[in-house]
């Protein structure tokens, strides 16, 4: 399809049309991989030994967490992903590795770390009540034979990608050189970068096509008290845009929905949703959203727009949830 057509036709034609093409777009996610692992029980007393209750539990269940929830989401969209980062050598690893093959996406491009082991994250829930959460993990940077190594397979993994998203969740895959290293490898091959950002070092992301912070983040990263206003959000991107010269900051808003900054200008979607229930996951959702039609040629301003219908669909459901093209056309017919 050439760009003139959809130039000329609406967003939801043009969705159809993305919808209706067999040539699915290939995605390469690089993230913080990390499994997430549920406890449900039941409580009616306490402990003698300690103030804390004695759950029965009923049931367990382990999904995909971290980078893993971008993949869903894109996977969800109908693209050809393949994912890259870090895990231990250990079952946790083989059992997200053995997910995520579930799901179709290829994961030659993990490697296995025999020092650190896979991140793992226990909530113990007691009906809708989250009790307690149990973290294994170990956060310190990636050794540089590993960083070597894994640059040795993304090299190709790049030239064949139509975009590349990071998926940053602070657990020590992203260190300073490596983040710079891969960033110019995908700008020599003219691939965009997306980066779902996550502490204050935000020069790490220098030559991203798009950051997307949330309100929080980007507060934290510009050394900003709040922002709770259209000019304080452009005066604390115009810090960001200083450190990394992106094209794009995404900033997503909660229920006010997200703003699309440029250093020139800046622009606010407003919130599609109309019930709320749990927000977890959203901005997963609108990463994956973002990346899957920029990819298929949409320009930012429209996939952000598909993004926040996206985002409205999500977060009327318990939990990460994921949503289809199908989903978002009805949402936006509505």
């Amino acid at each position: 399809m050439t760009n003139d057509i959809m130039t000329k036709m609406n967003l939801t034609d043009k969705v159809r049309s993305i919808q209706q093409d067999k040539n699915k777009p290939s995605i390469l996610v690089i993230g913080d991989l990390m499994v997430d692992h549920y406890i449900w029980g039941s409580a009616t007393r306490l402990s003698p030994e300690a103030p804390v209750p004695i759950v029965n539990v009923k049931n367990e269940s382990t999904t995909l967490g971290g980078a893993g929830n971008v993949v869903q989401n894109l996977v969800a969209l109908g693209a050809n992903v393949t994912i890259a980062g870090v895990i231990g050598d250990d079952s946790p690893g083989i059992q997200l590795t053995e997910m995520l093959e579930g799901e179709g996406v290829k994961t030659n491009t993990i490697i296995k770390d025999k020092i650190r082991p896979t991140t793992v994250k226990t909530r113990v829930l007691v009906g809708s009540h989250q009790l307690v959460r149990v973290d294994r993990e170990i956060t310190d940077p990636v050794s540089k034979e590993l960083e070597d190594e894994l640059l040795n397979k993304l090299s190709s993994c790049i030239d064949s990608a139509d975009i590349v998203v990071f998926s940053d969740y602070n657990k020590g895959l992203f260190s300073p050189v490596l983040t710079q290293r891969i960033i110019k490898i995908a700008n020599d091959h003219q691939k965009k970068v997306i980066i779902d950002p996550k502490g204050l070092n935000y020069e790490k992301y220098k030559g991203a096509f798009i950051i997307k912070p949330n309100r929080k983040e980007l507060a934290e990263a510009a050394k900003t008290e709040k922002i709770t206003n259209i000019e304080e959000l452009r005066n604390a991107a115009k810090t960001i845009f200083l450190q990394t010269g992106t094209t794009y900051l995404i900033v997503t808003l909660s229920e006010e929905g997200m703003a699309i900054i440029t250093a020139q200008n800046s622009k606010l979607l407003p919130v599609k949703a109309t019930e709320v229930f749990d927000v977890t996951g959203a901005g997963d959702t609108v990463i994956a959203t973002i990346a899957y039609f920029i990819a298929v040629g949409l320009s930012v301003d429209e996939a952000c727009e598909l993004a926040n219908h996206a985002a409205a669909i999500v977060i009327r459901h318990i939990g990460s949830a994921t949503t289809t093209i199908d989903e978002i056309i009805k949402d936006m017919e509505r």
